[in-house]
């Protein structure tokens, strides 16, 4: 017991616990829609595109969230204005806004005396690093994105399978585009300081897609993600702690083998089901219909 509990008596380790706990809650209600809407380039892209706002507020001893939080926003500015031009594709435009943010926060950064750290410390994170006032500011993070999934689900549920039938019904699919890019954005932002801009992608996707295999209710892939990511957090800092690694790396490495077991898992259970009960089209069109 003592080799489970006796890093957590830390107190840095402890608020990184706390931290990437609060960090596993609002990647997965962010991440839940992300998986499935098939965004994973977008929320690649947007974490990304924080880096020129977090390295500039570095440099002019600015608040980085507040850097974060503007260069995010305006990447998702970029990706809305793009995606509406008949002529280039989605992926187009968060390519170029990808590439764009990414070597402009670069050059930005390549020009602190540190400029190999400060990278390093954007890219990467520092989970042991998180203070007190860092886990308030994650608090209040959660509380706001628990009150946009509540407020947004039905336009969010409705834009996710059929952005044509919310039209019809007037849930103005793509204000409900907006609001989900700004949930998207507000779970980036949150999370870069523990896992990095690199990383934080590990957090926002691996855990909603390893869960969505299993369940069918929304509620229950984002609930069932935040516990993923829990265990991810706990699991990648005990392990941190006894190998001497990297915390915000391995705690985005574990989330990511999390997923794979969970996709072996269920694919095992695919096989095992169709050698049992072959499933007719019929079938198949009715489970999707309760999937939906």
């Amino acid at each position: 017991m003592d080799w489970l509990t006796a890093p957590f008596e830390v107190s840095f380790v402890a608020r990184a616990l706390w931290g990437g706990l609060l960090v596993s809650g609002i990647c997965a209600l962010a991440g839940t829609w992300v998986v499935l809407r098939g965004m994973a380039f977008l929320g690649d892209a947007m974490s990304h595109g924080m880096l020129p706002g977090v390295a500039l507020a570095s440099l002019l001893g600015g608040n980085l969230f507040v850097g974060a939080a503007l260069s995010a926003a305006a990447m998702a500015l970029g990706v809305s204005a793009l995606s509406r031009s008949p002529r280039l594709s989605q992926d187009t435009g968060i390519g170029l806004l990808f590439v764009g943010m990414l070597s402009l926060g670069v050059i930005i950064v390549s020009h602190s005396r540190s400029f190999a750290v400060d990278l390093t410390g954007f890219l990467f994170g520092d989970v042991l690093a998180v203070r007190g006032q860092d886990l308030a500011v994650l608090a209040g993070a959660l509380v706001v994105a628990l009150a946009v999934s509540l407020v947004a689900h039905r336009s969010f549920v409705a834009l996710a399978f059929d952005p044509r039938k919310a039209a019809t019904l007037g849930l103005r699919p793509r204000l409900a585009h907006v609001v989900m890019l700004g949930l998207v954005t507000l779970a980036i932002v949150a999370s870069f300081h523990v896992v990095g801009t690199l990383l934080v992608f590990g957090l926002l996707i691996a855990p909603p897609a390893a869960v969505v295999l299993w369940a069918r209710r929304i509620p229950v892939v984002m609930a069932g993600a935040a516990l993923l990511g829990a265990l991810a957090t706990f699991t990648g800092l005990l392990v941190s702690w006894h190998l001497g690694t990297a915390a915000g790396a391995t705690i985005a490495a574990v989330a990511v083998l999390f997923f794979f077991i969970s996709a072996f898992a269920a694919s095992l259970r695919d096989r095992r089901s169709a050698v049992l009960t072959p499933a007719s089209p019929e079938a198949s069109h009715k489970e999707f219909e309760v999937t939906r």
